[in-house]
């Protein structure tokens, strides 16, 4: 079920009114059911595939609390072997075969393993990993097993959350199943405020800018020069307001019953670095990785040369978290090549900074810093749209020929009234975030007379209304992965 679809209002208002009506004892069942249903709207028969995961790590997050030494260890692997393996053929089973393929018939041989005929399962990396997260918390004993089977299957599949994060923690998380939330009318209205301005991100933005990204990526060889880099700028807004406008809309959603999940994004682009963007973009995922994989490697706490491999390590296996496609194997190695070099560069050009005497001019060397950071991780990002590393590469080597603007917008098919509301909605955005940096616009809202805040309310919906690309009904991209 898509948040920015006509089904999920009649669902959510219907979902939470009940919710509300009902005894406390029943709310985990209504919640349950409800988030079966939201899954089952994709592919029915998948739902045999949380299942599966949901009674293995159930079974294995008591036997590891209840068992002591080795087994302890055993039951673990047990539960991680479940959900990688289910990762493993839903989602990479094709990718490996068909490099398998590859390198055999570069050797002159014949690979007879035919490729699985299957749909990937909606958000299948994200629950999985939430999954992970509660047997591995329970082995390192930061949380109690889940006793409660209706409960943890709850934990696993809360409709807010399930196909595309925030990817929670179970210390978070399921504590809240047990508590009574009363219905408040400030925390219902700042959840339902959430939710419109992220599916403003989504419908009004994201939507709109889609139509030029598909067309230009879809068949890069057609264009050069300013036309690939306005196509690569406008994906990197896209995939933000996107995503980021799912998790406003997750968030919100949860809000208004009560629940509070994590925060998913935090202003990326203003980010300074890259070290700073991996902070403040993902950050469910990204905390995910720094905790489970990242520090098992060794973290921060070993030598230069373990400390680059660690780094790269953790960021290639994101990029194939990501998809089964060298693109965003590439797209993750970049992004750990730029960690590894910011390292090096750090004390060096905080030397430099200082002798050209460039920090005495705060606002020039930030507005630098951020430009530089949004222009390597737009680089990054043609990796992870483009169909194919081909694809990638024609991009990233035609961007600097022909800049003739004449007749540009023609052939990118952007109708001048299109362009305008871009414009307008992108002015929204910045001048919104901007405001964010020391406080939420809600907060900020909160003290303003209410014409002022039911003036700013009525506005966003009639531009939702009006301006929204609901035509395109477009599926969220991290729904993919």
């Amino acid at each position: 079920m898509l948040f920015n679809s006509l089904h999920f209002v009649y669902f959510f208002v219907i979902v939470t009114s009940v919710y509300f009506a009902i005894p406390q004892k029943y709310r985990w069942q209504l919640l349950l059911a409800a988030s079966c249903y939201f899954y089952m709207v994709f592919l029915p028969i998948y739902i045999l595939i949380l299942g599966f995961t949901i009674v293995v790590d159930y079974f294995a997050g008591i036997y590891i609390e209840k068992t002591e030494g080795a087994k302890r260890k055993r039951y673990l692997i047990y539960s991680l072997i479940a959900n990688i393996g289910v990762l493993a053929v839903f989602k990479y089973y094709n990718f490996l075969n068909d490099n398998l393929s590859a390198f055999l018939n570069s050797l002159g041989y014949h690979n007879s393993i035919p490729d699985l005929s299957i749909l990937l399962p909606i958000g299948l990396s994200f629950h999985t990993f939430q999954a992970m997260s509660y047997t591995i918390e329970v082995y390192r004993g930061n949380q109690k097993a889940e006793k409660h089977f209706g409960i943890y299957a709850l934990y696993v599949m809360f409709y807010p959350q399930l196909v595309a994060g925030p990817i929670e923690r179970p210390q978070n998380v399921l504590h809240q199943f047990y508590e009574k939330h009363e219905f408040d009318y400030k925390r219902v209205t700042d959840g339902l405020k959430l939710m419109a301005w992220g599916l403003f991100k989504k419908v009004v933005i994201a939507d709109r800018l889609a139509s030029t990204v598909n067309r230009v990526y879809n068949d890069p060889t057609q264009f050069e020069g300013l036309a690939l880099i306005i196509a690569t700028v406008f994906f990197a807004i896209q995939i933000y307001c996107d995503f980021s406008g799912y998790s406003d809309m997750a968030i919100g959603s949860a809000r208004v019953m009560g629940f509070k999940l994590m925060t998913n994004f935090d202003r990326p682009y203003f980010s300074k670095s890259i070290s700073e963007f991996w902070k403040r973009w993902h950050i469910s995922l990204s905390t995910w990785f720094r905790d489970y994989l990242y520090i098992s490697l060794g973290g921060n706490r070993v030598s230069t040369g373990r400390l680059y491999f660690n780094l790269m390590v953790t960021f290639l296996i994101s990029g194939l978290w990501h998809g089964a496609n060298w693109t965003y194997v590439i797209w993750g190695g970049l992004n750990g090549l730029y960690l590894i070099i910011e390292l090096w560069l750090t004390k060096p050009l905080a030397k430099a900074v200082e002798t050209v005497r460039l920090n005495q001019f705060p606002f020039l060397l930030k507005l630098m810093q951020g430009t530089l950071t949004f222009t390597l991780i737009c680089l990054t990002w043609v990796f992870f749209r483009a169909q194919t590393v081909q694809d990638a590469f024609y991009i990233l080597t035609n961007m600097t020929h022909g800049f003739q603007i004449q007749g540009l917008f023609s052939k990118l098919a952007i109708a001048k009234f299109d362009l305008q509301i871009i414009i307008i909605s992108l002015l929204i955005l910045v001048i919104t975030e901007w405001f964010q940096r020391g406080k939420s616009l809600i907060t900020w809202l909160d003290v303003k007379p209410v014409y002022v805040r039911w003036s700013v309310y009525v506005l966003l919906g009639i531009t939702i209304l009006l301006f929204g690309a609901f035509e395109t009904n477009q599926q969220f991209i991290y729904f993919q992965f």
